[in-house]
């Protein structure tokens, strides 16, 4: 047997040894008993394992408790945890278990693991004041098997140099694998194979995306590296086209007829899925009627239906800043589910009885059928909210004052009010940015929101209030948690640095006083940084069937109703709502909390996928700019640089620590500064600086800047 290969097996017998000992309780067994319950009773495996234990109790990893008898030095000698790689090869192991530390692995003890693969890591013992070490003993589960990058062909081999920074190895592919891939161009790249004793896994090519730097190829290549995929399935677009169009009179007779009310939808300028829609109309007691009308999306997508499977898969729509990559074909997303107006179209609905003051006196929830008589665009609705007259003016206005006590009420109650600056591109027809702009929230779009708030509130607190203990209906639920003191109370130190004084006494105060500072901070240049730093410090909202609250929102219940067609947690509450309004029984809590974990993941992912191709839109727009100069905010610091927000353009480079010269600088992390070591300047979180752009790489979506002193 080879030096490599012995290596190899005296490793696998390591492990399954401390296995053994693990499953009896850690009690101390001798080298025979090991042997029997490993099958492994010929002399030569005895001798061998006899071996192990000896030099394992010499390196520390067991002890010899009693003459010939071995246990675990600790017991939890083995970890399962997710790997996340840093730039110079080593790795941190994230334990699955949160009371565990972190575990450093170096380069070549990872045993080809890569970023975000699950593993079982042999942990050592802890040496006083040092970090707790280990090595890769198995790989459990991948993370990914397919990368994106650039392919560099020469006559006898080609590899994959892959977009992803914390992917650090080449993939090498056969020159019979290349699908007609040719030399530089963008490809995507499946995994087949990691040989034991080589430094590189083999790949295919699975999808050329085009030539670098085209406009399509960067935007494919951002939604592969983030494992969103590229079409539909032939099976799910033919699910989709096989649907008829028009609705049968039996369809209708099932459902509440709302075509003679007066029904609108109000979305983007742009859009092309339009997913809900209001109705209005006044009630001869003097109270209004208000339908929220919501795509009937699980009336096409059946449960274990191609459809179905391939929209949780994808778990969300994609927006990136030149398209949006559907949750469900367009057939669907665009037709058969779009509100669209002057047709029939079935609902899912929640229509609310409400008084002046926006009290909500009776509540109904159930499948409909609309028929929506305008198409507004928010501009259009602002203008009448504005100048108030034209087309359904009087709708409009009175769904904007119950809009307006329904927003007051919700921060009475304290609800957080973030205003975040939305980027936008003005793009030519290659692309290409010409421009920057905010984008500007104004009533239109908060009337909207806030009647879908009302309506996923309430939908929630029909379902959540229903039964107690064990007799509680499962339900899919959008929470979000409690900040943790010390994140606010960091987040209230810095604040205090820009004369912003914050009320920690408790959580009704803090979020008061949150509100207050958020008005303070409107048009300011510190706005999108304290923005920023204040939602980092709050906790992450999720889906799960456990039911919370919702922090942010200060409601008690709160679930996702109104946007089946571009999330999946919808298309969940909605086959939920309608089984337990048919009177169903509760269902089973824990296959819904896996599907809602998926869901989790893949809108995280979506927005990483969508943060991504901002940041390549904004290295695009200074490519032409290397030279010019502006000013900055300081929005982020590093122990490697900081980044810094130019005013103008909210275009977001680095000014790398090497680069400032005056002086050597290091990370305050605490203080969210760098500090200059012996002139003691500092540059700071908000602090305003004049940079100039240096370099710009579209590959990396990097943008690095110069200070100007």
């Amino acid at each position: 047997m080879s030096n490599k290969k012995n290596q190899a097996f005296k490793h696998i017998l390591t492990q399954l040894i401390a296995d053994v000992i693990e499953k009896s309780g850690n009690k101390p067994l001798n080298y025979k008993q090991v042997a029997a319950k490993l099958n492994l009773t010929d002399p030569e495996s005895r001798n061998a394992i006899l071996n192990i234990l000896q030099e394992e109790t010499r390196a520390g990893s067991f002890k010899e408790v009693e003459k010939g008898k071995y246990a675990l030095k600790e017991l939890k000698a083995f970890v399962v945890g997710r790997v996340d790689m840093t730039a110079d090869g080593s790795a941190f192991i994230v334990p699955e278990d949160e009371f565990e530390d972190d575990i450093y692995i170096a380069p070549r003890k990872l045993r080809q693991a890569l970023h975000g693969d699950r593993v079982k890591v042999h942990a050592y013992e802890k040496r006083r004041g040092k970090r707790k070490e280990g090595e890769v003993v198995e790989i459990l589960e991948r993370a990914r098997t397919e990368f994106t990058g650039t392919i560099n062909i020469s006559p006898r081999f080609a590899f994959l140099i892959a977009d992803d920074r914390k992917m650090l190895n080449d993939v090498f592919v056969p020159l019979a694998d290349l699908n007609g891939a040719e030399n530089g161009e963008k490809v995507v790249v499946t995994i087949t194979e990691w040989p034991q004793d080589s430094k590189n896994p083999v790949g295919r090519v699975k999808h050329v995306l085009g030539k670098k730097g085209e406009n399509d190829t960067e935007m494919n290549a951002i939604l592969a590296d983030f494992g969103f995929p590229l079409e539909f399935p032939h099976a799910v677009e033919q699910e989709a086209t096989a649907f008829q169009s028009t609705i049968s009179p039996e369809e209708i007779d099932k459902r509440r007829d709302f075509r003679p009310v007066t029904t609108f939808t109000i979305d983007p300028a742009d859009a092309k899925d339009f997913d809900d829609a209001i109705s209005f109309q006044q009630l001869p007691n003097g109270h209004y009627e208000i339908g929220v009308h919501i795509a009937d999306v699980t009336h096409f997508v059946r449960p274990d239906q191609p459809l179905d499977k391939e929209a949780f898969e994808r778990g969300t729509s994609v927006y990136l800043v030149d398209r949006v990559i559907p949750m469900l074909p367009e057939r669907l997303s665009n037709d058969l589910c779009s509100l669209r107006p002057h047709e029939d179209r079935l609902v899912f609905s929640a229509v609310f009885e409400m008084d002046e003051h926006a009290n909500v006196i009776h509540e109904w929830f159930g499948k409909s059928i609309i028929h929506s008589d305008r198409r507004f665009s928010y501009e259009e609705a602002q203008e009448i909210l504005e100048n108030k007259e034209g087309e359904f003016s009087h709708e409009l206005l009175t769904l904007n004052q119950l809009a307006y006590i329904l927003r007051d009420r919700k921060f009475k109650h304290g609800a957080i009010s973030f205003e975040t600056t939305e980027v936008k591109f003005n793009l030519d027809e290659n692309g290409k940015p010409l421009g920057v702009y905010v984008k500007e929230r104004k009533d239109a779009h908060k009337l909207i929101e806030d009647f879908m708030l009302l309506a996923n509130r309430r939908v929630a607190e029909f379902i959540g209030k229903q039964g107690k203990g064990n007799n509680k209906k499962t339900f899919v639920y959008r929470v979000h948690d409690v900040p943790k003191e010390e994140s606010i109370m960091a987040f209230a130190q810095f604040a205090a640095r820009f004369g912003y004084k914050l009320n920690t006494k408790s959580d009704r105060e803090t979020t008061r006083s949150l509100n207050a500072l958020m008005d303070r901070v409107e048009g300011t240049k510190e706005q999108n940084v304290l923005t920023t730093l204040a939602i980092r410090s709050m906790a992450k909202a999720i889906y799960t069937t456990k039911k919370t609250s919702h922090y942010g929102l200060a409601f008690d219940y709160y679930t996702h109703f109104t946007s089946p067609i571009r999330r999946y947690p919808d298309v969940m509450v909605h086959r939920l709502l309608e089984h337990y309004l048919e009177g169903g029984k509760s269902v089973n809590a824990e296959a819904y909390e896996k599907l809602c974990e998926h869901s989790s993941q893949m809108e995280k992912k979506a927005a990483d996928a969508e943060r991504a191709s901002v940041k390549y839109k904004q290295a695009e727009f200074l490519q032409d700019q290397v030279g010019e100069t502006y000013l900055g905010i300081v929005s982020g610091v590093t122990e490697w640089g900081m980044y810094v927000e130019i005013e103008e353009n909210k275009c977001e480079g680095m000014v790398r620590l090497r680069d400032i010269t005056d002086d050597f600088y290091a990370l305050d992390e605490k203080n969210y500064a760098i500090i200059g070591q012996r002139k003691k300047k500092r540059y700071q979180l908000g602090d305003e600086v004049q940079i100039r752009v240096k370099k710009v790489d579209l590959a990396k979506r990097q943008i690095d800047f110069t200070l100007i002193s």
